[in-house]
Parts: C-alpha cells; structure tokens; sequence
C-alpha cells in the first residue's frame, strides 16, 4: 500500500468485531421418546453452518419468504470466520480491468479437471450477481477512483481475477451477511451440532438429530429438528489431518452425509500448501507473504540454521523467484516439482520437517545465495517478479519493509494473535488446507437424497484445481441456487408427528448415548484422533507413496471396525465429539478408499498430491540431492474427465467412475425461445440422476 494506513482502519479489517444478542430459536414442542422428552424445532428449511455458505443460503430464502432456520455449533468460529491468507481472495468474474468472458472464465475454473462444465459455467456467471450481492450488503471491496473493483493475480489464475478486503474477507463476508440475516428476521439455533439425517419412508429427508450444549432440557442435550428441505453449509472436514490450516473442531458434516448414504465425489482432492502451524496460529503464508521474498530457513534441535532451499535450486535468483511465486502459486501441484519451480519449495520443507528440523521464514532478512552463486539482489529477478515489485512500489532493502509497503494487514493479522513478525522469524510448515471433493450435487446444489442439498466446502464441486478465492464463489453462487430452487418446490414448514423411521434413529440414539456412557473399556477420542490425523499426514498427505496406501487404508478399516465393537468414550459435556469422531474415521477410511481405487486404475500426480512410486516416470528436480524417493507417476489427461463417486451402504463403500457432465453451447440459448422456460419455472425441473 503506498499511503500510510491509519491504524483504526488496519484494526478495523482485521480485528473485525462480529453482530452481538442473537437470540435462539425456541422450539416448537416437545416429543417423548423413550422416557426422555425432546424439544422439535419446526421449519421449512434447515441450513446446517453458519458461514458465509450458509448465511448467503439462508438471506436468500428468507427473501423468498421460505421459513429457515440456521444451526450452527459456533457461531462466528468456522473457516470462513476464522481461516484466510494475506489478503484473502474472492475469485471475480472481471480480468484486471479488461472485463471477462463467462465461457473463458468458466474454462480456467475447470482446468485442472475432474468438475462437472456445467457447474464451472454457473459458477462463471453467478459470479457477477454473488458478487454485487456483497457489495449491496456492504461487503467492502476495494474500488479505483472510477469505481473499478481492484484486482490481482493469483493462484490458477493468469489474468487477475482476485480481489480482497484484506486478511479477513470471509470474515468481513460472515458479518455482512448475517447483518442481513438479523435485518430480515431470520432464525438461529446456536450452540447445536447436527450429528444424524431423518429421513421418511419414502427416502426423503425430514429433518436432523442435533445435540446442543445446554442439558437443561433433557439428560443427554439431544433434539430434534423437523424440516422439508435440508441444506448442508458447515465446511470441510477439518479434522482428518495433524498439519492442517482449519481452525480447531471444524468437523464439518461430511462424515454425517457418508453415515446417511449420500453419494459423494472427488474425495482424493485436496490443497495443501505452506501455512504456520495449527499448534500457535494456522494461516495460509500465500500472496505478499512470500512475495516480499522473506528468507526461509530451517533449524535442528541445538539451534543450527541450514539455508535448506539453496540444496535444490541451481541459483540465487531461482531460488528467491520461486519463493516469490509461491504467492500465486500456493497449492501444492506435482508438476511444478520439475523444471526447478515453485512446488519444489513444498518437497524442500517436507524433507526438511522429515529431519525433525523447524523450518522459519525471516522478514528481516533477504534470501541467503546458493553456494558458489551471487548474492540476492532486487536488480537480479526474473521479468515477472521484478515488475511486480516495481509496479507494488516494493523494492525496498528488507522483506519486512516492502511487506510494510505493500500489506500492512498482514503484519497486524499475526500481531492480533500473538506474533510480532517484524521482530521474530515466523515457524510453518505444508498442510492441508481445503476438500476439493465432497457431496456430489447437481446444477442446484441438489444430493443424491432427495431434499437435500449441500454447498461451500462440503460440496464436491471444486475440481482439481480451482483458481484461488473461487470456493468463496462458488459457496455464495450455490448458496444462491439453492435457495432460489428451494424456494420454487414451495416448502411448507414441517410440522406434525415424527414419523415411524425417523423415531427408530432417534431411540437408536439415545440407546447409543446410553450404552457409550455405560462402556466401561471404550477407545479414547484423544487416541483416534492421533491416529487418523497421524495416517492421512503420513500416508495421504500430499506426498503420497502409492505402496503405502493400501495399508493404510487396512488400518483404516480396522479403527473403524474397533469403533463399532469397543465404542468410543464419552463425556457429558462432549457427547457431539463422539459422534463427530465416529465420522470422522468414517471419512478418514473413505477418503482412503477412494485413493486407492485412483491408484490402482492408473491415477497420477496432480493437485492435491505427488504419487510417489519406484515405477514412476519423473524425478522432482533439485540442484544437489538426488531425490528418487520421490519419484512420481505423471497424471494422465484421461483421468480428468471423470469423477470418482463414492457411496456407503452402512457396511461397505462403492465406487463408480462418473464421465463429468457436459452442458449445451451457451451460444444456443436464446431469449425469446427460454424466456417462458423462467416463467413458468420449467428452469428448475432438470431431470438429474446420480
């Protein structure tokens, strides 16, 4: 930033105070079942997550004058509260200040593969409404003199299409929105977790089992809500991985919507890339973080430094280069391991953290050369990066000076929490940051159990390599349709008695909570999740032996088995972690099962990880270490075309390789011909089947 920011406004766009005094949704009335008596909460439409997902779900049905109501078991406490980078991305439909083109757009949203083209097509045009959505609400983007939207390059994305409001934009999004949800008299129940989906006879979703924090109702907090339409918006499954950016507990729901049979996709797609560590702080270290080209280093157990990076570049300017492009290139990709580019920084902090080494990043200090080369030099960059620290006004001396230029708020982010990196070098490492895969939807954000939808995170609609801030995207464009499809099936509020099936899960769960209190020799929460978080780190991380897989996914199978014989512990005040932990494993062996069914069919390296292999066809290049352990299989074209859709029928999962769906040529549609399509809303009858 080129003029001094006062420090109200840093304050105010990091330290970003949230809405106060919501008030909890009462409930409706009382059931009993098995001598306790349950409060029901009765609405139309239940949105599970309060994130910006969510929220944008739920303003838009109340503006349809859709009865819904909000469940969240944090409010203000999930990733898009909580998780961000530098200046966290929202993904736009403009390039620069050029303008844009939806099928262009809609292209470079679906390069890396495996998403469906009429979902990167939504989420192209849905773009522009999403967007000027938030900036109605007050989101505030920052503008030129003209009233053009700033914008800049990053990850997936080679013609700037980022804009930002700083570290904290999906949090300054929560507030926004659920500002307007309070203005238009939307409902909440806070403080209650969602662990089981009812369904009816017929297969239809009917509501949820939730448990909520305050007991004071019955012994075991548990309630039930009623609904007509359900829609899952609490995020990724934060917990499968000990090197992680999520906010601690995030579980997300994917592991219920597995539970309840519901079809999922893509689940061997994730992003993994440099952030500080979950024990102090987890933070994305993307953007002017790296841009700055900070001196990143590694020290043992008795303080020695090893200036690592210089082992695997051949000279002092590729080597700060590609630090520098670790700002738009942040995730983690296999083929950016060869030719000496900027995936090789990842491998490097791998192998170093392999050692038992802290790897750190400097700010007060410019890169150390590569032995026998020349010093870093600001003079002595490659055209790209050079230009960007000119056309920035950052070419002072330090890191820390040209970060003070450029983005101050990334300074007061980590201050905020304790770190003063203009004084004190910054620990990281790699993890893992966001599910690419999850629920499989189609164009309406509709699941495979009728009712149901999902969007955000756990939706599996973001491909392989999706340009960075577009998952913002598409959680608001999804959140949008799904309410807009919602809202013309005319949902009724759900009232009435619970029906039959529905009340033989909630007996099954009160006797499951009954039986776990009484288990005398149950396995401990604290042990499974070492060692599910321990396996996906060390076998499913983004480096990935394909001979390892196979085991893993064994034992995998083998907690799981051992959850159901033994049980799981039990504490009154954390009955939800029960049950979240319990899908979690659920999840871990799917994920699991899911990769190993891409190994086997010939999957290579791509996004989320390099599968290593003896039979490998390329080497990750490094100037002094000879790296065959890590040998990779190259990804093949024809694996992009499809999905891996995933089920689970209660006892065992299936897969099914699923060719992407295509869409008609925009250029076809015309107004007179679809005009009556919308008005009669024959728009929303799409005849889909998983």
């Amino acid at each position: 930033m080129s003029k001094k920011i006062p420090q109200n406004i840093l304050d105010a766009l990091t330290r970003v105070d949230m809405p106060k005094g919501i008030k909890n949704h009462a409930s409706d009335t009382t059931v009993e079942i098995d001598n306790c008596s349950l409060p029901v909460h009765q609405c139309s439409a239940l949105v599970v997550g309060s994130g910006a997902a969510g929220l944008r779900a739920a303003v838009e049905l109340k503006r349809e004058s859709v009865d819904v109501l909000v469940l969240s078991t944090s409010l203000f406490g999930g990733t898009s509260a909580c998780s961000g980078s530098d200046k966290q991305t929202l993904h736009t439909v403009g390039t620069s200040n050029n303008g844009d083109n939806y099928k262009h757009l809609a292209a470079d949203i679906g390069s890396g593969g495996c998403m469906d083209h009429d979902t990167s097509y939504i989420e192209a045009v849905g773009s522009v409404g999403a967007f000027a959505g938030l900036q109605y609400m007050g989101l505030p983007l920052p503008q030129d003199r003209f009233g053009a939207v700033l914008r800049y390059q990053t990850d997936h994305d080679e013609v700037g299409r980022a804009t930002s409001c700083g570290p904290r934009t999906s949090r300054l999004m929560v507030k926004v929105l659920f500002e307007e949800a309070l203005r238009l008299g939307v409902s909440f129940l806070k403080d209650h977790t969602a662990i089981k989906i009812l369904t009816d006879e017929k297969n239809k979703v009917c509501g949820a089992i939730v448990l909520e924090k305050d007991f004071s109702n019955n012994p075991y907090g548990l309630a039930i809500v009623q609904c007509n339409k359900l829609v899952l918006a609490s995020g990724g499954p934060g917990e499968l991985y000990r090197d992680s950016v999520y906010p601690k507990f995030c579980f997300g729901s994917l592991g219920m919507a597995i539970e309840a049979g519901i079809k999922v996709s893509n689940l061997t797609e994730s992003q993994f890339g440099i952030g500080t560590r979950r024990t102090e702080f987890p933070w994305n270290l993307s953007g002017t973080y790296v841009q700055v080209i900070p001196y990143i280093y590694s020290v043992d157990s008795e303080g020695k430094e090893y200036n690592f990076l210089a082992d695997h570049y051949r000279t002092t300017r590729e080597l700060a280069c590609n630090v520098f492009r670790k700002g738009y290139q942040w995730p983690f990709h296999a083929s950016r391991m060869l030719d000496f580019k900027s995936s090789v920084v990842d491998l490097a902090i791998f192998i170093e953290s392999k050692k038992g080494r802290t790897v750190l990043m400097d700010f007060n200090r410019n890169p150390v050369s590569v032995s026998g080369d020349s010093e870093f030099s600001l003079e002595d960059l490659d055209d790209d990066v050079r230009s960007y620290l000119e056309n920035n006004d950052a070419l002072q001396e330090l890191p820390i000076d040209r970060l003070i230029k450029m983005n101050p708020l990334a300074i007061e982010l980590y201050k905020m929490h304790g770190h003063d990196i203009t004084t004190t070098p910054l620990p990281f490492n790699v993890s893992n940051q966001h599910m690419n895969g999850g629920v499989d939807v189609d164009i309406w954000a509709r699941s495979s159990l009728e009712g149901c939808y999902a969007i955000g995170e756990v939706s599996g609609t973001h491909g392989v390599t999706r340009p960075g801030g577009a998952a913002l995207n598409a959680g608001q464009v999804f959140g949008v349709r799904c309410a807009k499809h919602i809202a013309s099936t005319k949902p009724t509020k759900a009232t009435g008695r619970i029906c039959p099936k529905s009340t033989e899960l909630i007996q099954n769960t009160l006797l499951e909570i009954k039986n776990a209190f009484e288990n005398k020799h149950p396995l401990d929460t604290k042990d499974i999740s070492e060692e599910i978080q321990g396996r996906m780190s060390d076998k499913a991380g983004f480096i990935c032996h394909a001979d390892e897989v196979e085991d893993a996914l064994e034992s995998a199978r083998t907690l799981n088995q051992k959850i159901n014989s033994e049980g799981v512990s039990i504490s009154k005040n954390k009955i939800a972690h029960y049950f979240q932990w319990q899908q979690t494993a659920l999840t871990s062996e799917a994920v699991l099962t899911t990769l190993n069914h891409y190994i086997k069919s010939g999957g290579g390296s791509r996004g989320a990880r390099a599968i290593c292999s003896s039979k490998g066809t390329v080497i990750p290049s490094s100037n002094k270490n000879h790296l065959e352990e890590y040998r990779f299989i190259e990804e093949k074209e024809s694996q992009r075309k499809f999905k891996n859709v995933l089920e689970f029928n209660g006892t065992d999962f299936s897969i099914s390789e699923i060719p992407l769906r295509d869409m008609e040529d925009p250029s076809t549609i015309f107004f007179e011909k679809n005009w009556g399509n919308y008005l009669v809303e024959d728009i929303y009858k799409d005849n889909f089947t998983h």
